[in-house]
């Protein structure tokens, strides 16, 4: 067996901590009468793959954390699903759940066992039932999906992970190609089904091989299962800055060396996982989304990517369904949520209208005020518009000195207002659109410092915003949801009227 196409007890053991694997499996009903062809073809499964039926349970440690594990053995009549193995495999999802264990789960199958026909076909519903439980259950659910993974197991269990990756080169797709061929008479396209093409489409987060499963798979977890109780540390007394007027502000928060999101997390967070699009054919390069520790305190990641915009990739409907996702993950998760506002505004052309900006900008505010995860917004760079405040309404707001918030860029404004744009520098010191005004209006909470400005001290800046990220969540996790929600809900109820 190739070492990039393992099978799936060395799939295991290159996973797990060695010595740790314990099975979970009992022997398999018998699913066919003695002396059928049927009966003949499984045995012969057993002696030519030393595999019992196409899927393996049990559970490990990884990284020194006990996890589940589901994996499917192509070798196996090519890793098909029969009703002894989908009997198998949701056990263990259930014994998964009931144990509350994080679950991996690395299919290699063809889909349905055909010698088993429909009664095989419906134990889909019965597996992703499972999955569902376990996701509702607050439970992380990672997914690997090997080479070759289609029909009902893609269409299932295999495309429900809060995080999935590929492995490369592998054949991943609904309909196999010898199917597709024999039922329409030409082949299907060439680099449809693969794993890099389903990662260019938003549809999986990662193309690793099997040896780099393991670090992605702790490092998730390590986010995913940190503890929701974070020691709340006193915050360091924030240094005197120099104040700027309004203009310098916004032309300081325009400089190209300036750190954004990408810096934050590379200079002031730790366990970072990036994510991918949507799940769902969809992804936007001009928002990140990842998984992040700051400090102590667990997060789920939406950060506008000002690197990405400035090179030609502002942020458009896309990538508020990409925000959209990591909402629903952090309430899923129970995981802290961080926004990073960082933005010149949305797209403006055809195809983000006619793919519904204003509505997911709608749709993006009504999640994030009422989601039911705790919330923390960072104004880090410009924050123009609606696409700025689409990530804004959160529990507590958090400001970079030079950082600024506005319905339209100031000389958007200018142009509006006296049809020239000569008038930015008034206009903005009269919207009020500063650090310093913000606070004082009640839209931020809290200013941090530039001393004397972020591209000047990019990781100092970076580590004095992630201790506040992490005071500013470890506070909000001792709050009840209810009262979190309800105190929300309230802030921007009062906001501008006292």
């Amino acid at each position: 067996m190739s070492p990039t196409r393992p099978d799936a007890r060395t799939m295991i053991d290159i996973v797990l901590d060695p010595g740790t694997w314990r099975s979970w499996d009992a022997p398999p009903a018998e699913p066919a009468p003695n002396g059928s062809d049927y009966a003949e073809e499984l045995a012969a499964a057993r002696a030519r793959s030393g595999y019992d039926e196409s899927v393996v349970t049990g559970e490990g440690l990884l990284d020194g954390r006990r996890v589940a594990v589901v994996a499917c053995e192509f070798s196996f009549l090519a890793g098909s699903i029969g009703v002894a193995a989908a009997e198998r495999l949701t056990a263990a999802v259930e014994r998964a759940t009931a144990e509350r264990l994080p679950l991996l789960a690395a299919p290699a199958s063809g889909g349905t066992r055909m010698q088993e026909g429909a009664l095989a076909f419906t134990q889909m519903v019965k597996i992703t039932a499972a999955v569902a439980a376990h996701r509702a259950a607050g439970l992380p659910y990672i997914v690997y999906l090997r080479h070759p993974t289609t029909g009902g197991v893609f269409a299932s269990w295999g495309s429900l992970g809060h995080v999935t990756a590929a492995e490369p080169g592998a054949l991943i797709g609904f309909l196999g190609p010898r199917v597709f061929e024999s039922l329409h008479g030409y082949p299907f396209p060439e680099g449809v089904q693969v794993a890099e093409n389903l990662f260019a489409h938003g549809l999986i987060d990662a193309v690793v091989s099997a040896e780099d499963v393991r670090r992605i798979a702790a490092g998730v977890l390590a986010v995913l299962c940190a503890p929701r109780e974070v020691r709340v540390k006193e915050p360091e007394a924030d240094e005197p800055a120099q104040p700027v007027d309004a203009w310098e502000a916004v032309i300081r928060s325009r400089r190209d060396d300036r750190p954004g999101v990408r810096a934050l997390l590379r200079h002031g967070a730790s366990d970072v996982t990036p994510l991918n699009g949507t799940g769902e054919g969809e992804n936007d390069p001009g928002l990140l989304i990842a998984l992040a520790r700051f400090g102590e305190a667990p997060a789920v990641v939406l950060g506008q990517d000002r690197g990405r915009r400035r090179s030609g990739a502002p942020l458009g409907p896309a990538g508020l369904r990409v925000a959209r996702r990591g909402m629903r993950l952090a309430s899923e998760l129970g995981l802290p949520l961080v926004t990073v506002v960082d933005t010149s505004g949305a797209a403006l052309s055809k195809a983000a209208e006619e793919g519904g900006l204003a509505a997911e900008i709608a749709r993006s505010l009504a999640d994030l005020v009422t989601l039911d995860a705790p919330t923390v917004c960072l104004l880090l760079g410009e924050g123009a518009g609606g696409a700025a405040l689409s990530l804004l309404p959160a529990d507590r707001v958090l400001c970079a000195q030079h950082a600024w918030l506005s319905p339209l860029p100031p000389e958007g404004a200018s142009a509006l207002l006296y049809r020239s744009v000569d008038f930015a520098p008034e206009i903005a010191a009269a919207q009020g659109v500063k650090s310093t005004d913000l606070r004082r209006d009640g839209i931020v909470d809290r200013v941090i410092p530039e001393l004397p400005d972020a591209a000047y001290e990019p990781e100092a800046f970076c580590r004095r915003v992630s201790a506040a990220l992490e005071h500013e969540i470890a506070g909000l996790l001792a709050v009840p949801p209810a009262d979190r929600l309800t105190a929300r809900l309230a802030r921007y109820r009062r906001l501008g009227v006292g």
